[in-house]
């Protein structure tokens, strides 16, 4: 009786078949980095830093921690699903890694010195994942994600902005100063009421939930010769943040004075003395 290797487990078939897939995509990864260090003429690892990985159909990337030095690698338009090759490239600088098939980004927190990252055309859904690997990296400044699935979250540009604030250009695209305000208010509330709020010999908090009525407290008199400017209320609030309020809803008021025209009597009404014993009427409009 012959062996027939068909009469294994499928499951046993499969698993061999895909070491033997991986072991075939890792071998023509290693003779791809071959080639580029022929081509770029290296003969010591300590001499490589850049690769040029880039348009060779790779699934699979080897190890790559021998290149002590690597600080620009190109790895965009191939098949890669993830990126654990990258764990002990502490120098890498720049990397490219777009149009490719990558799901997952585990690994690149072990990359501080990134200052540029292409991850654009890839299939990236994790959106808090994808902030979690990055948000260490103090260097990075520049960060491309669109056309990533992840990139459907309504607020995702403002998310990344303010997990990520020393990115400076996001998708191609300058990060402004407006939308570092906008993502404090959406997602930092508190940072936001002290920024908003009046500080008196310190910060206060401001909030205000409309859906609970402000209620002033009692409050004492000062006495009556005590020296106030005209137009500053005499009350003096208990609370300061009850204090904060009522001046908040004080302040930015300007308030214009004319006359009503519809009370001046024309030259023809004084004539026939239609209206000539009415008074002149003032008109006051207070905006904010």
């Amino acid at each position: 009786m012959t062996w027939d290797p068909n009469h294994l487990p499928r499951a046993f078939r499969h698993e061999k078949g895909s070491a033997r897939a991986s072991a075939a995509a890792l071998e023509i990864s290693r003779r791809a980095v071959e080639d580029q260090l022929k081509i770029c003429g290296h003969k010591r690892d300590a001499d490589v830093f850049e690769l040029f990985l880039s348009q060779k159909e790779l699934t699979e990337v080897i190890d790559l921690s021998r290149f002590k030095k690597l600080k620009y690698l190109w790895l965009h338009h191939n098949k890669l699903h993830g990126i654990t090759f990258l764990t002990r490239n502490c120098c890498l600088t720049e990397l490219y890694l777009n149009n490719n098939a990558i799901f997952e980004i585990e690994g690149l927190r072990c990359l501080p010195s990134l200052h540029i990252l292409q991850l654009h055309h890839n299939e990236l859904t994790n959106i808090d994942a994808a902030v979690k690997e990055l948000k260490g990296m103090l260097n990075l400044k520049t960060l491309s994600l669109y056309q990533n699935p992840l990139c459907q979250y309504n607020l995702y540009r403002l998310y990344i902005i303010y997990h990520l604030p020393a990115v400076e250009l996001l998708d191609r695209n300058q990060v402004t100063e407006k939308e570092r305000r906008s993502m404090i208010t959406i997602f930092n509330h508190k940072k936001a009421h002290i920024v908003q709020s009046i500080a008196f010999q310190g910060k206060v908090d401001a909030s205000w939930d409309p859906r609970s009525p402000f209620k002033q407290k009692p409050a004492q008199r000062v006495p009556s010769d005590f020296a106030f400017v005209n137009n500053v209320d005499k009350t003096v609030l208990e609370d300061p943040e009850d204090a904060v309020f009522v001046r908040s809803m004080k302040r930015s008021a300007m308030a214009f004075t004319s006359l009503n025209w519809d009370t001046v009597p024309t030259r023809e009404e004084k004539y026939l003395e239609e209206k000539g014993t009415e008074h002149v009427q003032m008109l006051t409009v207070t905006l904010r």
